[in-house]
């Protein structure tokens, strides 16, 4: 069970989750102390220099997991994007594929064809015209949000907050049966200024311990 956030720099969050007196480069190190995956989002807006990616993987603990984001509505090299993140080393979780336009099965393949078949790849379509594609996707893609897929995994993101003690028990219902079917699952709660998504990633986490 991966739980966690949309982000972790978020200096709103002190006092309440990170110490008072914690620096934002110490940010990560504190976080990944209380959850095990994080979404990482600032991929999909600028591609860090292989560096960053081993420091942010050295900040934390063996089993975690980053979620790297890949933004298809930018021009970016799926080759160079792979190499980059991989040097995320075993932290390197799914990655969610953002997707804008309308239905292409020649992108489809070209995503898929360009990826390595070990990686995750959470798919994020934003285009109703992909609807149904979830069935012909191979076993190592996943649609995002999508409980019933065929793979090995599955990918969450809850992003109508608030969620308060019967929403989170109602999730916990419906994840347990994934697993006890050692399933895989990742959730991530929508940042916001106050620390309310750490909040209700830790709840969950009790409710399904």
């Amino acid at each position: 069970m991966y739980v966690g956030t949309s982000g972790w720099s978020y200096p709103s969050w002190k006092p309440a989750f990170y110490p008072a007196d914690a620096k934002p480069a110490e940010f990560l190190e504190h976080y990944a102390r209380r959850f095990q995956a994080v979404e990482l989002n600032t991929t999909g807006y600028r591609l860090p220099a292989e560096e960053q990616f081993e420091r942010w993987a050295a900040q934390t603990p063996a089993g975690f997991q980053f979620a790297p984001k890949l933004n298809a509505f930018r021009s970016t090299d799926v080759g160079t994007f792979e190499e980059r993140v991989r040097r995320l080393g075993e932290r390197l979780g799914p990655i969610r594929a953002l997707i804008g336009y309308a239905r292409d099965e020649g992108l489809l393949s070209l995503l898929l064809g360009s990826f390595d078949p070990d990686l995750r790849i959470a798919f994020d379509f934003r285009h109703e015209s992909w609807e149904g594609i979830g069935t012909e996707l191979p076993a190592n893609a996943v649609l995002v949000d999508d409980l019933g897929a065929n793979a090995p995994f599955r990918y969450l993101r809850l992003r109508e907050p608030p969620y308060d003690e019967s929403a989170l028990r109602s999730w916990a219902e419906r994840l347990r049966p994934l697993l006890a079917e050692q399933v895989d699952v990742y959730v991530f709660f929508k940042h916001e200024e106050e620390p309310s998504a750490p909040a209700y990633a830790e709840r969950l986490l009790e409710l399904l311990a």
